[in-house]
C-alpha cells in the first residue's frame, strides 16, 4: 500500500510548528515501514501588488518547508494573486474553492505517481485538502480517506456557500475520520449522514512530554519564584481560544491566591492586547517556542487553562496530561473528551470567566493525582493513534 497524504497542514518557515500533529503522526507512519508521500498544498504569490499588501498587513507569505523533525514534505504550490484574493472574498468563495481545488488536483496528477489511497488532512477554505483529493481519486480511480481536525468543520462547513461541497466531499469518502465525537455531531448537524464516519482523535508524543521534575525545569526556565504556583495558557492567542479573555480570568485567579504566576506560551493576532490588559499581573510571556520547551513550561504549571469557544481535538491537553499536569477547560468542542474528567470541565453559560477561574482556585487549593493524569494519557500516544489510521486504511483499500 503506497499512500498519498494531501494536507492544508503543514509546517511554514515563519512557524514550524504549524500542523505539528501531521508531522507527528508520519513520523510515526515511518517507524511502521508505511510507505507513503505528504503534499503540503500551498500558494504561491503572484504580483507585486498582492506582495506589497502583504508587507503592509504585516502578514509575510507562508513558505512551506520540506524537511521537518526528519519527515520529507513535498510542496504543490498553486500560484494567486491580488485579483485572487478579492475575487475569494468578496465574489464567490464556491467558485474560488473549484477552481483552486481543480488546480491543485492537476499539480497533484502531473507531479507524482498514481498511489494506493489518498489520505487527506484538513477540509480548510479556500481550498480543501478533501477536495483536492476527491478530485484526484477520481482521476487516479483510488479511494480517498478525509480526517476532519475542527475549525474545518466548526468553521468552513458553517458555511452555506460551500456546504454542498462538503457534504458531497465526506459522502463520496472511503472513510471520514474525526478527532472527537463532538465534531462528528457538529458536521452531521451540517446535513452530513455519518454513514462513513470513524473517530480517532489526535495523538501525543511521549518522548517529548512526560514528567519531569517541576523545581528543576522552573529553574531551567528561569522563571522560578519561591512559594508561588503556576497557572498557564498553551496556544494561538485568538478569539476562537477565548484568549481575549485570558486577562479577566488570571485577575480573578491572582485575587484569591496572589502567589500565583502566570505563564503564556503562544503567539497570536490579541497578543499586544493581552499583554496591556494584564498589566499588574506576574505574568511570563514566552511566545512561541518549540516543542520540547513546550514540554518544560508544561511540566512548570500547576494547572493549564483551556477556556476556548470551540476546539476539535485540543492536542495539548493529552500534551498536559502526559506531563502530569491538570487541565481546566471549557465545554466546548472536543474538549470534554480530551480531558476526560468531568470535574474539570467548566460548563459554557452566564459568568463563565467568573466560575471558570473559581475552578482553577479550586484545583489549585486542594490539588490532584498526577498519576491518575499520566495513566490515561497513555492510551492517546501517537503509535496506538497511528495504529488505528493504518487499519482504516487498509480496510478502504
Amino acid at each position: 500500500m503506497k499512500i498519498l497524504i494531501l494536507t492544508n497542514l503543514f509546517p511554514k518557515k515563519e512557524n514550524p510548528n504549524s500542523g505539528i500533529f501531521i508531522t507527528k503522526r508520519l513520523k510515526e507512519h515511518e517507524k511502521l515501514g508505511v510507505d507513503f508521500t505528504a503534499v503540503s498544498l500551498a500558494f504561491r504569490d503572484k504580483g507585486r501588488l498582492l506582495s506589497l499588501l502583504r508587507s503592509l498587513l504585516r502578514k509575510p507569505s507562508e513558505v512551506p518547508l520540506k524537511e521537518l523533525e526528519g519527515v520529507s514534505f513535498k510542496p504543490v504550490f498553486v500560484e494567486r494573486g491580488l485579483f485572487d484574493v478579492v475575487v475569494q472574498k468578496f465574489w464567490t468563495m464556491k467558485r474560488a474553492l473549484e477552481n483552486l481545488t481543480d488546480r491543485f488536483a492537476e499539480q497533484v496528477v502531473q507531479n507524482f505517481p498514481k498511489h494506493t489511497v489518498i489520505h487527506a488532512h484538513g477540509m480548510y477554505l479556500p481550498a480543501p485538502a478533501g477536495v483536492v483529493a476527491r478530485k484526484v481519486s477520481e482521476i487516479w480511480n483510488v479511494p480517498y480517506v478525509v480526517t476532519l481536525h475542527g475549525s474545518d468543520v466548526n468553521l468552513n462547513m458553517a458555511r452555506r456557500d460551500v456546504r454542498d461541497i462538503y457534504l458531497e466531499t465526506l459522502e463520496n469518502a472511503a472513510r471520514c475520520i474525526f478527532v472527537s465525537r463532538a465534531l462528528l455531531e457538529k458536521a452531521k448537524s451540517f446535513g452530513y449522514s455519518g454513514q462513513n464516519a470513524t473517530v480517532i482523535p489526535n495523538g501525543y508524543d511521549p518522548d517529548v512530554f512526560k514528567p519531569m521534575d517541576k523545581n528543576t525545569v522552573i529553574k531551567e526556565l528561569g522563571i522560578y519564584k519561591e512559594d508561588t504556583q503556576y497557572v498557564g495558557f498553551v496556544g494561538n492567542l485568538i478569539p476562537i481560544k477565548r484568549a481575549d479573555k485570558l486577562p479577566e480570568i488570571f485577575r480573578k485567579i491572582a485575587k484569591e491566591l496572589p502567589n500565583t504566576r502566570f505563564l503564556i506560551v503562544g503567539n497570536g493576532v490579541l497578543r499586544d492586547k493581552i499583554l496591556k490588559e494584564m498589566e499588574g499581573l506576574d505574568v511570563i510571556f514566552a511566545g512561541r517556542v518549540p516543542q520540547v520547551e513546550v514540554a518544560k513550561y508544561m511540566n512548570a504549571m500547576n494547572v493549564m487553562v483551556l477556556p476556548s469557544r470551540n476546539e476539535g481535538w485540543p492536542c495539548v491537553v493529552l500534551e498536559a496530561q502526559a506531563c502530569g499536569t491538570c487541565v481546566v477547560g471549557s465545554s466546548n468542542g472536543g474538549i470534554p473528551e480530551a480531558i476526560g474528567f468531568d470535574e474539570y470541565v467548566v460548563e459554557e453559560g452566564e459568568n463563565f470567566e467568573e466560575r471558570f477561574a473559581k475552578r482553577v482556585v479550586d484545583v489549585l487549593k486542594k490539588g490532584y493525582d498526577r498519576d491518575r493524569l499520566i495513566e490515561r494519557a497513555k492510551g492517546f500516544t501517537w503509535e496506538e493513534i497511528v495504529k488505528r489510521e493504518i487499519s482504516i486504511l487498509n480496510k478502504v483499500v
